[in-house]
């Protein structure tokens, strides 16, 4: 089910760019799957990986699947992060040298935005924060 479907907010959306080159790296490595944790850059920047890569456990939050793909956050991390809608875009530069898109000549970059009242309660009743 989508959060849609369960009338809460998505916790973790994609502009058009990030699909593209998501698909684009899915194509090279098989499926993927992102993880953003608190430390440089004050976590704007999350590594993508190939799916199962990068192990998670009881630290991690799965925030959503955007394009299918799983977005983990670190738990420590989220606890900043959790009233805040999060969108997964793509900007110029060098990525995380362990994240996939390093030799592209871009990096997947957070914008954000925080959750309206109505939003952060319908989460909330949801137990997604």
């Amino acid at each position: 089910m989508t959060a849609e479907t369960n009338n809460y907010p998505e916790q973790v959306l994609c502009t058009p760019a990030a699909v593209e080159l998501m698909r684009r790296l899915s194509a090279r490595h098989g499926e993927l799957m992102f993880h953003q944790s608190g430390g440089c850059c004050d976590g704007s920047s999350p590594m993508c990986y190939p799916r199962g890569e990068f192990l998670t456990g009881d630290q991690d939050v799965l925030l959503g699947e955007p394009d299918g793909t799983p977005f983990y956050m670190s738990r420590s991390q989220f606890e900043y992060w959790k009233h805040t809608e999060l969108t997964l875009d793509v900007v110029p530069g060098r990525g995380g040298m362990f994240s996939l898109e390093g030799s592209e000549g871009v990096r997947f970059h957070i914008r954000s935005r925080v959750f309206t009242d109505a939003e952060i309660a319908a989460l909330r009743a949801a137990h997604r924060i």
